[in-house]
């Protein structure tokens, strides 16, 4: 277990924004936090990341666990001078070949001698990626990384998450209000609304009626995605009433929590 949150609550100006919350993230595992707007998410990640205090619970690392954090889409003034090789050496100067390798890996090879505040939202959100991961993280933290993106735009950068996870192993926490390509990327899926309302894989909550209640029945775009992806046959014939087919046309292992 990378990170594990047990029972955390957390109070801003004296309101309850989180109540006795408990997640866990592991090694080589993508974890979407869902929720509307207000409903705590980026509080959350704030506060395992121990930017926030907790009024109870606690957070658990694991011995030398590296972090690597994407926040929000940044506001970058257009009259900002500042190429993309120079962001990615603030605070810490890193090396060329170090700047390259993880431009690279993002699919931004080309990049580095471009203004930083001339790259479209999704160009932006590769490079703040790019620097999260100079520090060889053994977990990512994303606060809603595809916000106002397009939905082919969130597509290819959730593809590239995964990328990443295949490639490094690291674990994944994020957080969207999402409900579309978020869901078909994810090993498991926890709604939140101040508390846990349920979580399990995408399949299990997007059957969920805790899901159902915060986001309505909208949901076909998601659970389509997520069956495309792996209700399908291994062997590459056509003959679907062939035997011998491992079809995965089933409930993947879950559970629902209920809130009271």
């Amino acid at each position: 277990m990378l990170l594990q949150a047990q029972n955390i609550s957390v109070r801003l100006d004296g309101v309850e924004v989180l109540s006795d919350v408990s997640i866990g993230v592991e090694a080589g595992e993508i974890v979407t936090v869902l929720g509307p707007n207000g409903s705590g998410k980026s509080t959350l990640l704030r506060a395992v990341l121990g930017m926030l205090p907790l009024s109870s619970g606690q957070v658990r690392r694991a011995d030398g666990l590296r972090l690597g954090y994407v926040p929000q889409k940044l506001a970058i003034d257009p009259s900002l001078r500042m190429t993309v090789r120079r962001f990615l050496s603030l605070p810490r100067r890193v090396s060329d070949a170090e700047a390259a390798q993880v431009l690279a890996r993002v699919g931004m090879e080309a990049a580095g001698h471009r203004q930083i505040a001339a790259l479209s939202g999704g160009q932006l959100q590769r490079v703040m990626l790019a620097r999260a991961l100079l520090g060889h993280p053994g977990l990512l933290v994303l606060d809603e990384p595809t916000q106002g993106l397009d939905q082919p735009g969130e597509a290819a950068f959730y593809t590239l998450i995964a990328e990443v996870r295949r490639d490094t192993g690291a674990g994944v926490l994020m957080v969207s209000h999402d409900l579309h390509v978020v869901m078909a990327a994810s090993d498991r899926v926890i709604c939140l609304n101040h508390h846990i309302c349920c979580e399990g894989t995408p399949r299990v909550v997007s059957a969920a009626p805790e899901y159902r209640a915060l986001f309505g029945l909208g949901t076909q775009g998601a659970l389509a995605l997520y069956q495309h992806r792996h209700d399908h046959s291994h062997d590459g014939t056509a003959d679907h009433g062939a035997q011998g087919h491992d079809h995965h046309d089933h409930d993947h292992a879950g559970h629902i929590h209920h809130a009271g």
